[in-house]
């Protein structure tokens, strides 16, 4: 995260001057707990579906002084509540989620004028073809009993699994009503895309 953040035209400094940010999808709450001790002047609210991931959240941020600038709720992206967030966080995140366009339009909904969605995703080249390397291979099988399988059990509106590649990302949040979807950063297993409006 220490690479892919300044990757984001002037996220940093905005995280530096004091923005809210929403982490979704944030699970046990670890991403938004470093992005807390690092930006000390930000909000973070993480959001979860998964009731016991948030409880767990709640008392590592409280162990770790972290409570008042690291908040967590139980909520599905599409619930997210409004808070005019500056920056919106999607680690490795929007494939698994039965309708990730409804997703991305929320975010739309609730970002501040000028922000930014950081969207983080397994690397995948857009052919099935290009992405049959051993890392490739590993993300489908993965992608296949895991990813698909969520957003299968959330109504699977778009299943994307975990190699949905960069073409298929970006039409995702064009229909969602974006107009910039930049490739910001990349490793050898993670794509990291900058978007706005």
């Amino acid at each position: 995260m220490s690479q892919w953040l300044p990757a984001l035209d002037g996220v940093v400094a905005r995280l530096e001057a004091g923005i809210e940010v929403a982490d979704i999808g944030c699970g046990h709450g670890h991403s938004t707990r470093l992005m807390a001790e690092t930006f000390p002047a930000s909000r973070f609210h993480g959001f979860d579906p998964h009731a016991p991931s948030i409880d767990a959240a709640r008392q590592m941020a409280n162990a770790s002084g972290l409570a008042e600038r690291a908040r967590f709720e139980t909520a599905r992206a599409v619930e997210v509540p409004d808070h005019r967030y500056g920056l919106i966080c999607f680690f490795d995140t929007l494939h698994d989620l039965g309708d990730p366009v409804a997703a991305a339009r929320r975010a739309a909904e609730v970002l501040a004028p000028g922000g930014t969605v950081m969207l983080v995703e397994p690397f995948a080249h857009d052919r099935v073809e290009d992405n049959l390397s051993t890392v490739g291979q590993l993300y489908y099988a993965a992608s296949s009993l895991i990813c698909c399988a969520h957003a299968i059990s959330e109504g699977g509106r778009l299943v994307l699994g975990a190699q949905a590649g960069p073409r298929r990302l970006a039409e995702v949040f064009r229909k969602a009503g974006f107009t910039h979807f930049r490739r910001a950063a990349e490793t050898p297993f993670n794509l990291v895309f900058e978007v706005r409006r």
